[in-house]
């Protein structure tokens, strides 16, 4: 039987089918399940077991191990994991990469029953497909589109795999097809063409697919398919490899430790299946194989090796600690990996960490400045610029890494996020800013050996416990992303304005009475004008909660709204407040 050019033409078109289908079905299940999976990685894979089993969950869910790989990677470089967390994960993930296989098995199944028939992919797919398509088309909710997107990605993926095994027929019964393949069987060439097929694909799960395509259209051995699925395991590292360039070292350990894990589980069970064959003979090397069968010996090498090598997971990591050794510090403001951003999802939960940890270091930067006004301290001032500098970096990096990944395609959920946190990390800088601005004021009035008077001391007292209480608020509301709790920001910050009114015009009395000076005048300004400064970012932040989720950002138009319809909950935080920040009688 000959074929001709259009058979190249479908089976190429095949695999770029079912390539598509696995790229559509995986963004839309990272988008899905990302944020959530995310942390639970971050949490619970403190001990090499529930590594693994964590490693072997997200894997299945998102269909790829290499996803996983460079996911952990990317978490190792910027420092929210250890590499020993690690080491579990990346085993994990080879078991889980095998539930693509058992997905794709059952393309193979035979039968007539109405039963097995509901089984086969080719029957239900394109219904997953429909329903799929209408969910993006139709529905307002992102989540709903993206559990479409994962439908239609399955669904494509499906007809890529069918549209393979209908260009395999015709090729696979063509005289010197066997020969060819069992050129395969030699050991060392099969593991190199596995190994060729899944860096160029980059992913096993394709190049295994692409193997049980065949195996459904035509005659694959046992003696093609083993070495071909061992090639194909150290072939799964190359992408992991090609992510770490330029990483710190933790994030290259880790990325050999996958190498390391996969050469060395394919070199065991390489000696031990042909040793053993040498022996014995085993006769079932030239039987034909199913896609079942493919999935299982895929899933046994793949269980067998972790297993294996659990026990040896330290081991593991001082090989890969030998192979990158410390040398000169690095970079410790690299904390936002650019690998993070092919899985959007997992960046923006990055982006939301950090800016937390940004939002907590500008809220304790402005306590510690207020401190120094009281009992001023050198060493204490140093360290509160050196807080402010890395608040700064801090905006700079991320507000970058967050314009990046606005370009990528994200859902309109990750949309709104990412526009919460742009709008948020300046007021958070901004803050840090006061607080310099505080520990100056505070310098001064050491070097030149002045203070404030014991009235004018009370009444600061006062407005800074009133400002760190509106700090709290805005930054938890913004960690909780809690519209609810932002609500209760702008009450506060009025009765803010309204002290630092009152303390102006106290001030103003006293030195009148003679009781202070225009120079302390000058230096109690400032104070007053940094704290009001600091609960108007504060009030930013809140009415960005706010307004974020009704698709709207109109600060002034808010504020105005909110200060001409006066509500009874507005009034109720108002004199809650007003009574509990009330300055002392004189």
């Amino acid at each position: 039987m000959s074929i001709d050019i259009f058979t190249i033409f479908e089976l190429l078109g095949g695999i770029a089918l079912f390539l598509y289908g696995m790229k559509v079905m995986g963004s839309g299940l990272e988008r899905v399940s990302g944020s959530k999976l995310e942390g639970i990685l971050e949490r619970l894979s403190d001990k090499i077991f529930k590594g693994v089993l964590l490693g072997a969950v997200v894997t299945a869910i998102i269909q790829s191990s290499a996803a996983t790989t460079v996911m952990v990677v990317g978490f190792v470089n910027s420092g929210i994991m250890k590499l020993a967390q690690a080491i579990g994960i990346i085993m994990g993930a080879n078991i889980g990469t095998t539930a693509t296989a058992w997905i794709l098995s059952l393309t193979g199944i035979q039968g007539d029953s109405f039963f097995v028939q509901l089984l086969k992919p080719s029957n239900f797919a394109p219904l997953f497909a429909f329903v799929g398509i209408a969910m993006i088309m139709l529905s307002k909710k992102s989540k709903k589109r993206d559990i479409g997107s994962i439908l239609v990605g399955f669904g494509v993926l499906m007809v890529g795999m069918n549209t393979m095994i209908d260009a395999m027929e015709p090729i696979t019964s063509l005289q010197g097809f066997e020969d060819f393949l069992l050129m395969f069987t030699n050991p060392i060439l099969g593991m190199f063409a596995g190994f060729a097929l899944t860096t160029l694909l980059q992913s096993s799960s394709a190049s295994v697919g692409i193997m049980q395509a065949m195996a459904v259209a035509g005659n694959v051995t046992y003696g093609f398919a083993i070495p071909m699925i061992l090639g194909q395991n150290i072939g799964s590292c190359t992408t992991t490899l090609i992510s770490c360039i330029g990483a710190k070292k933790n994030a290259r350990r880790a990325a050999l430790v996958h190498l390391y894990f996969n050469i060395i589980g394919v070199i065991i069970v390489f000696v031990l299946f042909y040793g053993l064959d040498l022996f014995f003979d085993f006769s079932f090397k030239t039987m034909s194989m199913s896609a079942v069968d493919i999935a299982v010996v895929h899933s046994m090498f793949n269980v067998f090796s972790t297993f294996l090598l659990l026990p040896f997971s330290k081991q593991l990591g001082h090989l890969a600690t030998i192979s990158v050794p410390d040398s000169a510090p690095e970079d410790a403001t690299n904390f936002l990996d650019e690998r993070l951003l092919n899985t959007p999802s997992f960046a923006i939960e990055r982006c939301k960490g950090i800016a937390g940890e940004m939002a907590v270091l500008a809220k304790a930067t402005f306590h510690d400045a207020a401190e120094l006004m009281w009992d001023f301290s050198e060493k204490r001032a140093q360290e509160i610029e050196d807080a402010e500098a890395r608040i700064d970096t801090y905006e700079d990096k991320l507000g970058t890494y967050l314009v990046k990944l606005s370009g990528l395609g994200v859902s309109e959920d990750e949309s709104r996020e990412i526009s919460r946190l742009l709008y948020t990390i300046g007021d958070f800088e901004r803050i840090g800013d006061h607080a310099v601005n505080l520990l100056k004021t505070a310098r001064e009035m050491d070097e030149k050996g002045i203070s404030f008077s014991d009235e004018a001391k009370a009444d600061l007292h006062i407005l800074v416990a009133a400002v760190e209480e509106i700090l709290d608020i805005a930054i938890r509301s913004f960690g909780q992303d809690d519209a609810q709790l932002a609500a209760h920001v702008e009450p506060l910050e009025q009765v803010i304005d309204g002290l630092g009114s009152d303390i102006k015009a106290r001030h103003i009395k006293r030195l009148k009475e003679g009781n202070c000076t225009i120079e302390l005048g000058f230096i109690l300004s400032d104070v007053l004008t940094n704290c009001e400064r600091v609960s108007d970012h504060c009030s930013n932040i809140a009415v960005c909660i706010i307004q974020i989720r009704k698709e709207e950002l109109n600060t002034h138009g808010y504020l105005n709204q909110v200060k001409h319809s006066i509500t009874g909950e507005f009034v109720d935080d108002f004199n809650k407040y007003a009574e509990k920040y009330v300055l002392s009688k004189v």
